[in-house]
């Protein structure tokens, strides 16, 4: 495969202002997170992700688009009480999701819809901090006030919200009647009027607000009155008077902790509201404070890019007093850590933040300091690039614009001329051929280039726009835009896609309805392109909602929401995805045909008048459209539901297909005796589609019979390389490069690249626990390379990623120089100098080892039975001690132990890339010289030095892509704080 490595394109990943869990934490529950828990990012430009922890896998299902001039500064969740259906059963409360941001306004999202649901504003100024009301625990764990309000109505049982502003003000929100409006005032603007920076509760009825003048003032939110001030004093010689209070957070005790602008972090008592400790732990402005859910540890987080953990501990002699002491403090960040949330459980315990430098990091709290931090990628998981191969057009937008490239061919002998005469910097590796600005506030939520290269859609949450793309001297596109209809143009959607041949164009509404819209070219002399008046609307198989449990609280329908699509390579099939991992399917009927007038497709399915025919009838009678219709797939219910979200869907490219030519029109007219007749040829194309999910497991299925195709039944999830099952970044895209025998798809995320061939089977295991053979885990003393064996305290690699506490993998043990948790000291004899000090997490993580190869000996068997005799299998045998996978990269043979013969692998992986935006494939075809190649040829279209093949073949080898990087130290970032000897390196 040819890869042209591309830094040029100015993608502008946004500062994270906010992050919030909809969910409070909860020690007594055992599970690895709710079902329903999720987490919101908001963003400088306006956007407010929504990610799933899903057990620490941490899988971005949707963005909530934002707009021009617009920046998230505040997000809350609350939960509406529990209600009860028609037949008296309980039903658990809704989710939802507020924010604001540099306006007077308060916006509930509709999460379904991805859209502004409803807004509050009011004459008070802009609200610069927001927090929701706790909500009222469980009969068994209350207290004895909370459980008079559990019996009372449901009004006591809502949520309010607070917020502050720049002009002092302090507003109560109310939540009830699933509603969103201003109840009243707390505070009225002062005369300094002193901004209002941070604002929490410390039970349901005591509000807690820092101010910039250097106080923090308790409320009563019940009556408004203002129970006490607490004066941090003067601010520090040389610098300003007043001290901004911007982060102030209540532990379960209701002890008070705040942090300013002096780098100061302080304790205050919960019932005296007096002062406790003090902690210089920053040297610049603390910027959010948190903390765990047990109030043993408190996390601070600054503009000196120091996240910094603090914990309670005993003072010396004076039994029961305990005060605070910093514990340690790290930068994570490479910028101002900004905004920062917690959530706990028994197996699952993080700690997120987020800042400037755009990535949200992610950091264990009960195994700090036994577990590796986290960091996920800022970019976007679905890429916001596309591309025409044929054309060789690579597109990318963002915000309200497009950009679309021409990347000219890789030519080795050009290459190395130019090299030799120092004249490379002259040729031009790629050429802007046209930037489309989309007017309008709100920010693009999808784009599509036409295969062709003719034709681009986009939309956002207010309307559909199409364009048209004709060619003009010197590179450079023409775009014309293209009068659509105001029922199709005029609603706003969340996904475009246009067929691979073109005819087609997949709108997919807000609310998760599919709509399809023919195409054409116009009679005229410049063929304008034109779109069929009337659409497709397509009918979606109604699905059981997953019922989940009280506490945990209800999503509605936004787990049905459509996330991924994918059409079949003749375009007559097509599938999309949603959220819960159902998946919903149409075929094409009949046969084109373009003799049919244009006003006469939809209607000449109805008769003239015709009194016999119900409504029913006409509502459920196929829209033909040039002689072809859409219908359901007739196997579409058999296909089952996904283990998890679709991550990838993607049909194998046809191979060898032919097209039927015909003399004249092979539609079926209507006469008088049939006035809706129409054709009922299915597709018979290729139809095997690959799905991978958000937990990295490979299905694939034969969408028009409804069931597992062989491969897939023959290589389970078991089967797959161990390496690539413990990569924590999500795949993003796909590649498919089909050449004779081979049937390889390149896979490819954040920071890797791998690729699979579908053509032979994935190694099988001989033995239990050689399932988990790794080729990067030096051999054994008797020269197999296997994992069943008791594990090593330092082997921290071989830690699956469902056995960490939701962050990243364990630290070697040799490696831990601070951390939080439990250990026990072995007594080994009657002398106490032989005890040593074990930690209780690896003796809890060794007994499940056994399980695990036991289950794994069960799918190999199976495995065996499904694949027969085996001929065409490879058997996982160990390494040569002589044969070593490049840095970076994993082997991609294998030597067969005894018999000196080398085995290609069906699989190969890199990690040699890093912050990959996204892969557009060029064109580019494999020959058969290349069958035996597995790695990479690299090229480049940025201004760095390249790293290329010596070849003087011309001719492509595999496919040919374009690799979009955007490294993180190519993004512009507001100058940062630099303290005594901090410089960049």
């Amino acid at each position: 495969m040819d890869i042209h490595r591309c830094r040029f394109v100015p993608y502008p990943p946004s500062a994270i202002n906010a992050v919030a869990f909809s969910h409070l934490s909860s020690l007594t529950s055992t599970s690895k997170g709710f079902p329903t828990l999720r987490l919101a990012v908001g963003r400088a430009n306006g956007d407010i992700e929504i990610w799933n922890p899903l057990k620490g896998t941490w899988f971005q299902e949707t963005v909530l688009r934002g707009g021009k001039d617009r920046s998230i500064e505040g997000l809350v969740w609350t939960q509406d009480p529990d209600d009860s259906d028609q037949n008296g059963w309980k039903t658990p409360g809704k989710l939802r999701l507020f924010s604001i941001g540099y306006s007077t306004a308060v916006t509930e999202w509709d999460l379904a819809r991805g859209i502004p649901l409803r807004h509050s504003t009011g004459n008070y100024g802009e609200l610069w901090c927001i927090a929701a009301q706790p909500r009222l625990r469980s009969s068994q764990e209350a207290s004895t006030e909370d459980r008079h309000l559990l019996s009372q109505e449901d009004d006591a049982q809502e949520q309010n919200l607070v917020a502050g502003c720049a002009d002092g003000a302090i507003v109560l929100f109310s939540t009830s009647d699933g509603d969103l409006r201003t109840l009243k005032a707390l505070a009225r603007p002062s005369k300094k009027k002193a901004r209002v920076l941070s604002i929490t509760y410390q039970n349901r009825n005591t509000v807690v607000v820092g101010h910039a003048d250097s106080t923090i003032r308790v409320f009563d939110a019940r009556n408004g009155q203002q129970i006490r001030n607490m004066s941090l004093g003067a601010g520090p010689v040389g610098g300003p008077k007043e001290t901004l209070v911007w982060s102030v957070k209540c532990l379960p005790d209701g002890t008070t902790v705040s942090g300013d602008s002096t780098g100061t972090l302080t304790f205050w008592d919960g019932k005296t509201y007096t002062l406790l400790q003090r902690i210089k732990s920053h040297v610049a402005d603390i910027m959010d404070v948190t903390a765990s859910a047990d109030g043993e540890t408190v996390f601070s987080g600054g503009m000196d890019r120091r996240t910094t953990v603090y914990r309670r501990i005993s003072s010396g002699k004076k039994q029961g007093k305990r005060q605070w002491a910093e514990l340690t403090h790290r930068r994570y960040h490479k910028h101002d850590v900004k905004a920062m949330a917690t959530f706990e459980t028994k197996n699952f315990s993080v700690l997120v933040s987020g800042g400037l430098d755009t990535n949200p990091i992610i950091m264990p709290i009960q195994k700090f300091g036994k577990e590796l931090h986290r960091t996920i990628s800022g970019l976007p998981l679905l890429p916001c690039i596309g591309g025409a191969p044929s054309e060789r057009l690579m597109m990318s937008w963002w915000a309200g614009e497009i950009y679309i490239w021409r990347i000219s061919k890789y030519n080795r002998s050009q290459r190395q001329v130019s090299q030799k005469s120092n004249e490379f910097n002259e040729i031009q590796t790629r050429k802007l051929a046209a930037r489309i600005m989309i007017q309008g506030e709100e920010s693009l939520a999808s784009a599509d280039l036409a295969a062709n290269g003719r034709m681009l859609a986009a939309c956002t949450t207010s309307g559909v726009k199409l364009f048209r793309l004709r060619p003009k001297p010197q590179d450079i596109l023409k775009v014309s835009k293209v009068e659509v209809p105001s029922d199709i143009g005029g609603i706003g959607a969340r996904i475009v896609r246009f067929s691979p041949d073109g005819k087609w164009l997949l709108i997919i509404r807000a609310n998760s309805s599919v709509q399809m819209c023919r195409l054409r070219e116009g009679e005229s002399v410049k063929k304008r392109l034109l779109i069929q008046r009337k659409s497709i609307d397509l009918k979606r198989l109604s699905r059981n909602p997953v019922k989940t449990k009280l506490p945990y609280g209800s999503l509605g329908n936004y787990e049905r929401s459509i996330n991924r699509i994918a059409f079949s390579a003749d375009s007559r099939v097509l599938v999309v995805g949603d959220l819960s991992g159902y998946l919903d399917s149409w075929v094409l009927e009949g046969h084109e045909d373009l003799t049919q007038d244009a006003d006469e497709d939809v209607e000449a399915t109805e008769p003239p008048s015709s009194s016999d025919d119900s409504d029913a009838d006409k509502v459920n009678r196929p829209q033909v459209i040039l002689g072809q219709h859409w219908i359901r797939n007739p196997a579409a219910s058999l296909i089952p539901k996904l283990s998890a979200a679709a991550l990838i869907l993607s049909f194998r490219p046809s191979q060898g297909q032919s097209t039927k030519l015909t003399k004249g029109p092979i539609a079926v007219h209507p006469t008088r005796k049939t006035p809706h007749p129409h054709s009922h040829d299915l597709p018979d194309g290729e139809d095997r589609l690959f799905a991978l999910t958000c937990e990295h497991r490979m299905y694939e299925f034969n969408v028009l019979s409804g069931r597992l195709s062989d491969w897939s039944r023959r290589n389970p999830f078991s089967s797959l390389p161990r390496t690539f099952r413990d990569i924590r970044d999500r795949a993003m895209g796909s590649i498919w490069d089909i050449c004779g025998t081979k049937e390889r798809i390149w896979l490819y995320g954040n920071s890797w690249l791998w690729m699979f061939d579908l053509s032979i089977d994935f190694p099988t295991a001989t033995e239990p626990g050689e399932q988990d053979e790794d080729p990067n885990v030096p051999p054994g003393p008797d020269g197999a390379n296997s994992l069943k064996r008791k594990r090593e305290p330092d082997e921290a690699h071989f830690e699956a990623p469902n056995r960490n506490t939701g962050a990243g993998g364990k630290i070697p043990r040799s490696e831990i120089s601070i951390s939080i948790g439990p250990k026990f000291r072995k007594m080994d004899g009657p002398e106490t100098s032989n005890g040593r000090w074990i930690s209780a997490d690896l003796e809890q993580v060794r007994a499940s080892d056994d399980d695990d190869e036991h289950d794994t000996a069960n799918q190999s068997t199976l495995l065996d039975l499904r694949r027969g005799s085996g001929e065409n299998t490879i058997i996982a045998d160990s390494l040569a001690e002589d044969h070593v996978a490049p840095e970076g990269e994993v082997a991609a043979t294998r030597i067969l132990a005894g018999s000196g013969i080398s085995k290609t692998l069906p699989y190969w992986g890199t990690h040699i890339y890093r912050d990959i935006l996204g892969i557009v494939p060029l064109g580019g075809e494999s020959t058969e010289e290349d069958d035996e190649r597995i790695g990479p040829t690299l090229s480049s279209s940025d201004d760095d030095d390249d790293d290329n093949d010596d070849d003087d073949d011309d001719e492509p080898r595999g496919v040919e892509v374009a690799l979009v990087e955007r490294p993180i130290w190519t993004v512009d970032l507001p100058p940062r704080y630099h303290g005594n000897q901090e410089w960049d390196n």
